[in-house]
């Protein structure tokens, strides 16, 4: 499948089917995904500061989905995995100064953000290419996440991204025109 293919298949999905895959046919496919975005996710200065937390049993699905706000938490059923989005706060977009850390430009930790999004677009592709669907969620409560997964405090908690099989087939919305987004000069 080529790029365009898979990027124009890949929808934000909001009802999964049950995939009838075992623990351990997730658990590969979610390591696949994962494998595939550290060995190629770009990153300021190399420093890979994007980290992942996959919630797979029952109970840790039924703790990360606790920790979504109410109208999110029914677009987690039949999720084959729930992947908590992080990044390393303090890295991408700084440098050592005298032994303190120095902010590179105006946007600091934005840095982390902006790489972690990268890493997270591979993601929802690589997703897609193996057959699965995902859904970013943004609304969270990231201090229970913090707690149900033992992240660490130097981490920045994004998103959850459910991952699943559509049930059925969603419409692509609308998308803005190129003259819309684009200015050439």
């Amino acid at each position: 499948m080529t790029l365009d293919e898979v990027a124009s298949k890949r929808r934000s999905v909001r009802h999964f089917k049950d995939a009838g895959l075992s623990f351990d046919e997730r658990k590969s496919k979610i390591e696949e995904i994962i494998s595939f975005v550290s060995e190629n996710a770009p990153s300021w200065k190399n420093s890979q500061t994007h980290r992942y937390y996959v919630a797979l049993s029952d109970d840790k699905i039924a703790s990360v989905t606790n920790a979504l706000v109410e109208r999110n938490r029914p677009k987690c059923t039949n999720a084959v995995a729930l992947i908590v989005s992080c990044f390393e706060k303090n890295v991408s977009g700084f440098s050592k100064s005298e032994e303190k850390l120095v902010p590179d430009n105006e946007c600091g930790n934005e840095w982390g953000a902006y790489d972690l999004g990268l890493s997270d677009s591979l993601l929802l592709l690589k997703a897609r290419e193996l057959g699965f669907d995902t859904l970013i969620m943004g609304l969270r409560d990231s201090a229970a996440l913090k707690s149900a997964l033992k992240i660490p405090e130097s981490q920045e908690v994004m998103a959850v991204i459910s991952v699943g099989m559509r049930s059925d087939e969603p419409v692509k919305p609308g998308r803005k025109t190129l003259e819309d987004i684009l200015k050439i000069f």
